[in-house]
């Protein structure tokens, strides 16, 4: 029957809505309305997929009858929810983080934020399969690509999925290892991480507290040194 609604198009080339990031990581970018700047973002956000929900949000709000100012200046006071690039704390240099990512296309949409944020700094990507999708291996064909803004990523083999996290591993072009253990994981990671480095975790999970038990042995590392 065809869409009766109203239609506005969003989008970074001939749309009536386009973001111009002035920031690679998305954290500034402009807004433009039937080519008129409308004002700037700058907000605590990154990434492609951020830009182009603030993007709509201010779309749809003017919609509603918000007018475009006003939607710019809310998104600029906009606080990043929980556990979406979540910075978990620095200890020693090393940043950590917090995501919810599971998939592939948010793993390489979240990837490609933090690199264009932290540019040639090393980035350490752990990942726990938590999901039902990951844990049935629907999307392990895809999953080696995704990593590919990452310097060193480790997976964690819980006991009840129903495949080998190496057949991922096989495939990458960036080093990669598994690991059945937390507490192993969690020792590679101290023993790998160095000043300057990001450390990207996700999951869907608590993933075992390993954020604060991360961030503890960073702390008790330096103690020591």
């Amino acid at each position: 029957m065809g869409c009766w609604s109203e239609v506005e198009l969003v989008g970074q080339d001939d749309a009536k809505w386009r973001a111009v990031k002035l920031a690679a990581d998305g954290s500034v970018f402009e807004v433009w309305l039937d080519g008129v700047k409308q004002g700037e973002v700058h907000w605590e956000c990154i990434g492609e997929h951020n830009v182009n929900n603030g993007l709509m949000a201010i779309a749809a709000a003017r919609h509603a009858g918000v007018v475009v100012e006003h939607g710019i200046a809310a998104l600029c006071k906009f606080k990043s929810p929980k556990r979406r690039m979540e910075l978990k704390g620095i200890v020693a240099g090393i940043s950590v983080y917090d995501d919810f990512a599971h998939h592939p296309t948010a793993i390489a949409t979240t990837l490609g934020g933090l690199r264009a944020k932290v540019g040639k700094a090393r980035i350490l990507v752990v990942l726990e399969p938590r999901s039902n999708t990951m844990k049935l291996g629907v999307h392990k064909e895809e999953l080696a690509a995704c990593f590919e803004g990452a310097d060193e990523v480790l997976f964690f083999q819980p006991a009840n999925i129903g495949w080998d996290l190496s057949e991922v591993t096989a495939h990458m072009q960036v080093p990669a290892r598994v690991y059945g253990q937390l507490d192993t994981l969690l020792d590679a990671l101290l023993a790998t991480s160095r000043s300057g480095d990001h450390v990207l975790i996700m999951s869907n999970g608590g993933f075992g507290g390993i954020h604060d038990k991360l961030l503890a042995g960073l702390q008790a590392r330096q103690i020591q040194a």
